[in-house]
């Protein structure tokens, strides 16, 4: 059993890494990225020299913050083909720091037992969608997302890491659930709960140009926003 504490402070540790500005966008572009970043790339992100990225990324992986792998990136097998090189991504585990210590988590999952004892998943759905509707239309005329752009940008504050679709750029994936633990645990009630805020979200803020729908993938969020087609 772990110490008291000791998880509290490994995520004010990892916190305490990031307050050096070359980590921090270091951290930024190897999640931006979604994938295995290697040293290399990474230095050329951020005009940076090679051995000083490897000292920083490094210490990132030491606070828990990035993963390292191994693989070859030269596309060849075989002799001459190069030692594998070393590929950072972001790392599976959260952090999250609060002072004081608060449990929400455990409060999340009492409401979500409550929720589905009581069948009560309709009502959550529409409470998040009346939710996702305020919060739209509270954004002001210039945070509207009313292009792919502003959508872009709201999601990113909100914790989805969206990205385009490699397949088609109209879609925007979601890298991120920002309730990963929770969806964990009770995967329809916490998706369900979050496509219908999104299209709360989108209702609210006019955004009439876009769908929320559920299409899950391998990783991130289940939910991903189309734009529809307006001819």
């Amino acid at each position: 059993m772990s110490e008291p504490g000791t998880d509290a402070d490994d995520s004010l540790a990892a916190m305490g890494v990031l307050a050096e500005p070359l980590r921090r966008r270091l951290y930024r572009h190897v999640v931006g990225q979604g994938g295995d970043v290697t040293r290399a790339a990474a230095a050329d992100a951020v005009g940076a020299q090679r051995t000083l990225v490897a000292f920083h990324l490094d210490k990132l992986v030491e606070a828990g913050l990035l993963e390292v792998a191994r693989a070859k990136v030269s596309g060849r097998d075989g002799p001459g083909s190069g030692r594998p090189a070393k590929l950072y991504r972001r790392a599976g585990r959260e952090h999250s720091v609060q002072l004081p210590p608060r449990d929400y988590a455990t409060a999340a999952r009492v409401l979500a037992e409550a929720v589905l004892r009581d069948g009560a998943e309709g009502a959550l759905h529409a409470a998040a969608r009346e939710e996702g509707v305020r919060q739209g239309a509270a954004l002001a005329p210039e945070e509207r997302p009313a292009a792919v752009g502003g959508l872009a940008r709201y999601l990113e504050r909100h914790g989805y890491e969206p990205a385009p679709d490699p397949a088609d750029p109209s879609v925007l994936r979601l890298r991120n659930c920002p309730f990963h633990a929770l969806a964990r645990e009770y995967p329809p009630l916490a998706c369900g709960m979050n496509l219908e805020l999104l299209r709360g979200v989108l209702e609210g803020a006019g955004a009439g140009g876009f769908t929320a729908r559920m299409d899950p993938g391998k990783e991130g969020c289940c939910v991903a926003i189309s734009k529809n087609n307006q001819n």
